[in-house]
């Protein structure tokens, strides 16, 4: 009996008019959003391997002890492959559903995710904080993360973009545009500074200190009191580590309490910042972009160039204010493709300027038709524009 089956296709519920605009390059008046959606698949009903198992209608075998119709058929047989083809109906795939669109568990079971740094230190905190039970994988360059994700070594990539004193982090916004991974999170991290040591070790012992330059730097105050040296390390638990092992009296280190507690160190005094309220801002990256919604605030980051033009800066800021967009953040960068400008002027001669991309953060879901419809009109003036990300924002510290 020859059995008939239509393909089913199954795709992912992501709803296009949900996703602003197509995915677009770096030429003008494109916007660059890349949310991918899944490819489509076909799921067969397993009709070749049914051929292979049960005999078509031309084929039938002259099997003794089976009574046949007028019209040749196997009744028995028939009967048998029935019962097999709604058994195979329950081993197709279900249709996909809203909680299919989360590729991990809220608590990070199972994710992988790489920092910068070594454990103990602050990124891995902000790891931690998003996913409490993800596998942390260290990194020594911010760079290197980037690559592990890319290289699927692990699921994502926490990265530290700005701090409330020591301000942004450049270098990393420009590997924000180099790689195209894709902000699915932030996280806000507190951050408080303790003064570590040897065990045994009195605060008066100390005469040098190590730790990130960023570190010291927060804590300018209190070791200008305690008139100590200063001395940079790659990061502040990497200075906790290296005073663990050097098993001298006369050193201490800058870093978190945890880093205290994984290499065996006292905590000579806490909260050593000059600022109480010294917050660091961390992305998560991840190789594709979620899904955006409606259901709860959300960020979306941005980088765009704009065309030459008096007040074009003002044009372009203006499309967020035109929509009662409130925008968060904005940075510039001199772009490194092309970054000066040549202006004839007749009577001036030629001048040169630089020329700059801006990053923004917009509170505001790419779900949102306002949001859709503000990068629309950005594009009249934008040269490049291209979407970093659209992600829940983080508003527990």
């Amino acid at each position: 009996m020859a059995l008939k089956c239509a393909p089913i296709w199954v795709c992912s519920q992501k709803p296009h008019s949900h996703l602003g605009t197509p995915d677009l390059g770096s030429s003008r008046g494109r916007i660059v959003l890349d949310l991918r959606p899944s490819k489509w698949e076909c799921c067969g009903l397993g009709a070749s391997a049914q051929r292979a198992i049960n005999p078509v209608e031309d084929e039938k075998p002259n099997t003794p002890g089976i009574k046949t119709s007028r019209t040749g058929k196997i009744d028995q047989a028939q009967d048998t492959v029935s019962k097999a083809f709604h058994k195979d109906l329950n081993l197709l795939p279900k249709p996909l559903s809203k909680t299919d669109l989360s590729s991990f568990p809220d608590d990070g079971s199972n994710v992988r995710v790489a920092y910068q740094g070594i454990p103990g230190a602050y990124s891995e905190d902000a790891a931690l904080k998003a996913y409490p039970n993800c596998e942390t994988v260290p990194c020594d360059q911010f760079e290197a993360t980037f690559n592990a994700v890319e290289l699927w070594l692990v699921d994502k990539a926490v990265l530290p973009i700005e701090n409330s004193v020591g301000g942004s982090i450049h270098r990393n916004y420009d590997l924000l545009l180099r790689h195209r991974l894709h902000i699915v999170r932030e996280v806000q991290l507190v951050v408080n500074h303790s003064l570590l040591a040897l065990p045994g070790v009195r605060k008066q012992e100390v005469k040098h200190v190590f730790s990130h330059p960023q570190a010291l730097a927060q804590c300018e105050m209190t070791l200008i009191k305690l008139g100590v040296i200063r001395v940079n390390a790659d990061d502040s638990a990497s200075a906790a580590r290296m005073v663990a092992s050097s098993g001298e009296r006369d050193i201490g280190a800058i870093a978190s309490s945890r880093a205290a507690a994984l290499y065996g160190l006292d905590i000579l005094a806490e909260k050593i910042q000059d600022e109480d309220d010294n917050i660091t801002r961390f992305l998560v990256l991840a190789r594709e972009p979620i899904i955006p919604r409606t259901d709860r605030l959300y960020k979306t980051s941005i980088v765009f160039s704009l065309e030459e033009g008096p007040g074009v800066l003002f044009k372009a800021l203006a499309v967020f204010s035109l929509r009662g967009i409130n925008l968060s953040k904005i940075e510039s960068r001199p772009q490194k493709g092309r970054p000066l400008r040549v202006v004839d002027d007749s009577n001036k001669g030629s001048a040169k300027y630089f020329d700059y991309l801006f990053y923004i953060d917009f509170e505001a879901s790419m779900a949102e038709t306002r949001a859709q419809n503000a990068l629309g009109h950005l594009q009249e003036y934008a040269r490049f524009l291209r979407v970093l990300g659209c992600y829940p924002m983080d508003t527990v510290l």
